[in-house]
């Protein structure tokens, strides 16, 4: 399978991980940033692309009015049954939708959000210019994106790991992916080419990542992403001796307890 299209693979088992381990592990403090920041704006209607297993969707439910329409889409559909079988504090409406090719007419919505998706659209520019599509004069796009790898300290701990057992052909999900589009100026460049003529607004908002043990964040990141698929290709039956690696280089770091890592993601904000 071509990398850009194991990256994608979300399936079943990944996506119940994902959701059940890495989303508190380092997706909710930046769903919740997302929320407060787009209650600032006045919207009665909201769509949410690469919504994933819907951290994002359940923070816009509890924050924004009840009146604001809340449409969560993800390509994946394995990680939007997970999202529904946790559900919301209201009635979304969840929808399977290629954020490249959004099922919505023009100027639908007051606002666009979406939460680390933007690194695994294979055509940045062309997703971009679809959430300007579907946004009203004067709405707002809102996302995401992790900051250098360097930055995501368990992430690159795992990546490291993930090198010395597999040295002649090492795992690279998690920069690749993930971690592969922090580069501001190449943010700007997509957002130009998306369609947006304002300049983006784009703040790096570091928050702190905490588990109750190493393992934690070796399972989230071994098992709960698509990095489980590339460990299985070169070992297949060994997930476990991968993620007890990953676990043994988090615990030379941070400890055999309680581990606390940084983690940094880019805050983008531009108006339609």
């Amino acid at each position: 399978m071509p990398a850009s299209d194991a990256d994608k693979n979300f399936h079943g088992s990944i996506a119940k991980l994902y959701d059940m381990v890495l989303v508190p592990l380092i997706f909710e403090p930046y769903a919740a940033e997302l929320a407060r920041r787009l209650s600032g704006f006045s919207v009665a209607s909201v769509l949410e692309i690469a919504a994933g297993t819907g951290a994002v969707t359940r923070a816009l439910a509890a924050a924004l009015p009840p009146s604001a329409a809340i449409v969560a889409t993800d390509l994946n559909q394995a990680m939007l049954y997970q999202a529904q079988a946790v559900g919301t504090a209201r009635p979304v409406e969840w929808r399977q939708a290629d954020a490249m090719q959004l099922p919505f007419g023009d100027e639908s919505f007051d606002a666009v959000v979406c939460q680390f998706g933007a690194m695994f659209f294979p055509d940045k520019p062309k997703a971009f210019s679809e959430a300007r599509r579907v946004l009203r004069s004067g709405g707002v796009l809102i996302f995401s994106v992790w900051d250098r790898i360097e930055e995501n300290e368990f992430a690159d701990v795992v990546t490291r790991a993930m090198e010395t057992l597999f040295p002649a052909d090492p795992p690279r999900f998690l920069a690749r992916t993930p971690h592969g589009h922090h580069d501001r100026e190449a943010i700007r460049r997509d957002v130009r080419a998306g369609g947006f003529a304002a300049a983006p607004e784009i703040d790096t908002v570091a928050a702190r990542s905490r588990a109750a043990s190493p393992e934690i964040p070796a399972v989230a990141y071994c098992e709960g992403t698509p990095l489980r698929n590339e460990i299985e290709a070169r070992a297949p039956g060994k997930l476990a001796d991968a993620t007890a690696a990953a676990s043994r280089a988090i615990a030379a770091r941070f400890g055999n307890g309680a581990v606390d890592g940084k983690i940094s993601a880019h805050i983008v904000t531009m108006k339609k």
